[in-house]
């Protein structure tokens, strides 16, 4: 018919058994679209622009075997539309944009002897589209001669499979299937998760689906200030799951997230937080979710006192040392007490001196002139670490952090 047609005819004589409507502009099946032509037995629309079947569109057709709707852009289908179609043995849907099969998709077509479904959008379906299936459910009854069951074509090739736990039964299903239900391609091949991208089905052997299992080594971490600090957890689900973190701050700050996979059912998260100081101190949440639900482990961070160490005086003799510090969150600065070492720089002991509360300036007199010294200040109970240490050569101007 004219490749210039945008909907079915309507004078379409009654008594025609054979429809071809190929590379047209037809965009959609309405309601009672045939229902003056019920002797109709082959129905080709390839090629259009159909984008809408209606539920009823095949009303009226019970003598229908054929229907073909090759290279159309049915995103879906109303599957119980076949109900009115029960002589149906062959359906063509390749090259549509189809994404999902319900599990009944195929109740009403139990005459079926060619199914092709290849090169649509299906990532997931369930074993169950096939074992519902009347074609399938009489080849697996035991009773009476296998070779009265008419074999049955099935094309499921060029989808983009995602292999992980939920297409495991229909994996299970691919690989053990035979007449007579027959693979047009049997080699279907998966395009995801990345490190399953290629393979084919037979060599693939997926695990059940689990819930988010949340962990982390250590959920108390007490760390220096200023140091750049990883919070990390893992992740062990399937399939994969959406990780995020969630914490509470006085002052809002935007740390980097990183999530990679570690095995097949793990990955981990990782929250990079830069200089951490006092503010930063807090519970920070990892959060993971997949369809089976959703679990989480806080990780609790206490960033400790920050000491800035400076010279204020120096003699030949001695040094005079200030500092400042930025107390943890959950002190005071007025209640924190400090710790002195004072040695020669290469000693492998020095001298322990504590300061109490309130102090933040010291004095270290009766040194050896033109000696090498090492002073360091830290939170008591914390051991210095850089910046909180100064060296310095008595007798001369020489300094250094």
């Amino acid at each position: 018919m004219s490749a210039l047609l945008r909907q079915i005819p309507a004078n379409i004589p009654q008594d025609i058994r054979k429809i071809r409507i190929e590379n047209s502009h037809l965009t959609e099946l309405p309601r009672g679209s045939f229902e003056n032509v019920s002797a109709l037995e082959y129905l080709w629309l390839n090629f259009n622009n159909i984008t809408v079947m209606h539920i009823k569109s095949l009303e009226y057709l019970p003598a229908l075997k054929e229907l073909r709707l090759q290279g159309n852009k049915l995103s879906s289908v109303p599957w119980t539309a076949f109900q009115d179609t029960p002589t149906l043995k062959i359906l063509d849907l390749k090259h549509n944009r189809l994404d999902v099969l319900p599990e009944h998709a195929l109740r009403y077509l139990p005459n079926l002897t060619y199914l092709d479904l290849s090169s649509n959008q299906l990532t997931i379906i369930s074993r169950d589209v096939f074992y519902n299936w009347p074609v399938y459910q009489r080849s697996q009854r035991t009773e009476g001669p296998l070779e009265a069951i008419s074999n049955a074509v099935l094309a499921l090739h060029d989808n983009p499979w995602i292999c992980d736990c939920r297409l495991r039964g229909f994996v299970q299903f691919i690989k053990s299937v035979g007449p007579p239900i027959i693979l047009m391609n049997s080699y279907l091949t998966c395009s995801g998760p990345k490190f399953r991208t290629g393979k084919f089905f037979h060599e693939v052997e997926l695990n059940s689906c689990t819930k988010p299992l949340t962990s982390a080594l250590d959920t108390n971490l007490t760390v220096p200030a200023g140091l750049n600090i990883t919070l990390t957890c893992f992740v062990q689900a399937s399939p994969s799951p959406a990780v995020w973190w969630t914490y509470a701050l006085k002052l809002l700050r935007a740390f980097n997230v990183s999530t990679e996979p570690v095995t097949e059912d793990t990955v981990r998260s990782e929250l990079l937080i830069p200089a951490a100081r006092p503010a930063d101190a807090g519970n920070y949440t990892c959060t993971a979710a997949n369809f089976l639900g959703n679990t989480s482990v806080a990780i609790n961070l206490r960033p400790g006192a920050h000491v800035e160490v400076r010279i204020a005086k120096q003699t030949v003799y001695g040094i005079t040392l200030e500092w400042f510090a930025a107390a943890a969150a959950a002190a005071e600065p007025g209640e924190t007490w400090y710790t002195l070492l004072v040695g020669r720089y290469d000693a492998a002991q020095k001298d322990t001196i504590y300061i109490g509360p309130g102090v933040n300036t010291y004095s270290v007199t009766d040194l050896l002139p033109a000696t090498k010294y090492e002073v360091c200040v830290a939170v008591r109970n914390q051991a210095p670490r850089k910046g909180q240490c100064v060296v310095f050569v008595t007798g001369s101007d020489v300094s250094q952090m």
